[in-house]
């Protein structure tokens, strides 16, 4: 029995179609209804007889994280695996974000993957089960423009780092997945985390993103194996590497993003669910 959290989209909801298709029980949480339906759908599509819950919370509400997990307990008996993935992306230079810009960003990202695991550790201890962090590159290489998602990820990374030496003894194991440029609605959520399907921002390069259902295949192979991280895309695992070891080599070759004004724009660039 899976949880995935921020499953209306993107990563989140190749996600589940992976688990549908490889036999696995799903309880989908996002606080878009109409979109958590139609990827129960997609499910069903890929099998017929899959069981596939609905969940509407918002993972930076403490008391609806558990009553979503108490649903998934109650339905199935069991939770076995909890993916947080839930999360966007505040853009703007730092002079120009605020206090509550970076609050916004860390209720979500980091706040939000508090609450989910606060609520899904009890059952996750009774099960040996796995955690999966949705964290990203980003956590490990900043660009201009990014701090508030930059510094989220991070945090989520380094919360990662930490619990898995915290729940080793229960059995649990904890999944650091670090995804680099992966298809997704991305530019669709502006910064104070509202969708708009009309949106447009900067993209990557199209022969750099990789397909969603690609990247839940990894991850989904990382997860069961009890991988201690996964960075997703080759770029991205190249990136992680120079930043690891050659981290001055990296930073002078960004400089020429600060000052790059197509992709310095001040946009409300998302990560969406």
């Amino acid at each position: 029995v899976v949880l995935i959290t921020g499953a209306s989209s993107g990563i989140g909801a190749a996600l589940a179609e992976e688990y549908v298709r490889c036999g696995h029980y799903v309880a989908l949480c996002a606080r878009r209804e109409d979109r958590l339906q139609e990827v129960a759908d997609r499910c069903h599509k890929h099998n017929p007889a899959a069981t596939v819950v609905c969940l509407r919370a918002d993972v930076t509400k403490r008391e609806e994280m558990d009553q979503a997990v108490a649903q998934v307990v109650e339905k199935f008996g069991r939770l076995d695996t909890v993916i947080a993935n839930a999360g966007f992306g505040v853009a703007g230079k730092f002079e120009k974000l605020t206090h509550e810009d970076y609050q916004r960003q860390f209720d979500t990202n980091v706040f939000g993957v508090m609450n989910t695991l606060w609520a899904a550790l009890p059952e996750l201890k009774k099960s040996k089960g796995r955690v999966g962090l949705i964290a990203s590159v980003l956590g490990y290489v900043a660009l201009p423009s990014s701090s508030a998602y930059c510094m989220s990820k991070s945090a989520v990374l380094a919360l990662g780092e930490c619990l898995r030496l915290e729940v080793a003894p229960h059995g649990v194991s904890v999944t650091n997945v670090c995804p680099g440029f992966v298809e997704s609605e991305i530019h669709q959520v502006n910064n104070l985390g509202e969708h708009d399907p009309g949106r447009t921002g900067r993209s990557a390069p199209q022969k750099l993103v990789m397909p969603a259902d690609k990247a839940a295949k990894q991850i989904y192979r990382a997860l069961q194996s009890r991988a201690y991280e996964a960075v997703i895309t080759w770029h991205g695992r190249g990136a992680v590497f120079l930043q690891k070891h050659f981290g001055s080599l990296v930073a002078w070759s960004l400089k020429g993003f600060a000052t790059n004004k197509r992709l310095n724009r001040e946009v409300k660039r998302p990560v969406a669910e």
